[in-house]
């Protein structure tokens, strides 16, 4: 599974690939939103630009879905590294910085160590549950003898036919 190392808060959590990079994080209680965002999101409509979040790797053109055309619009005059956490699917591991418009004191620190421990790659397709093999249970339909039908009777005439 990829993982999603959010570099800020120092969590590692896991994820499907082809998930909703918002969703995850907020599932695994990661802080995407600042008090206005927290007060005044669009839920994951791409409308409010306050999930926006910073992908310092450079593999991130593969380990996250292109940038969507509201992306395009919304983040403009923004780092063509920072994306909007409702718009992008995961498709690889890769590092998130949340908040970047916050400021992260120790930034470089932070992406040393978060650089020091390797990502997993990481599956490109959801994981196919496991098939038992069948085996013929007593009772089984094919083990059991089928039930013959009888002709019906002619209603007019009486004949069996």
């Amino acid at each position: 599974m990829p993982v999603i190392r959010f570099v800020r808060e120092g969590r590692d959590v896991e994820c499907y690939p082809g998930e909703n990079l918002r969703e995850v994080a907020l599932r695994a209680g990661i802080q995407l939103y600042g008090l206005k965002g927290t007060l005044g999101n669009c839920g994951g409509c791409g409308q409010c630009i306050t999930c926006f979040v910073e992908v310092p790797d450079e593999p991130s053109a593969v380990a996250l879905s292109p940038r969507t055309p509201v992306e395009e619009q919304k983040l403009r005059r923004r780092s063509q590294s920072w994306r909007l956490a409702c718009q992008a699917l995961v498709n690889q591991s890769l590092r998130v910085i949340t908040r970047p418009q916050v400021g992260l004191g120790d930034r470089e620190a932070l992406l040393a160590s978060s650089m020091a421990t390797p990502l997993p790659l990481g599956p490109t397709a959801w994981p196919q549950p496991e098939v038992e093999p069948e085996t013929a249970l007593e009772g089984d339909a094919e083990s059991q003898p089928q039930p013959q039908l009888q002709p019906e009777a002619d209603a007019t005439s009486g004949d069996v036919s």
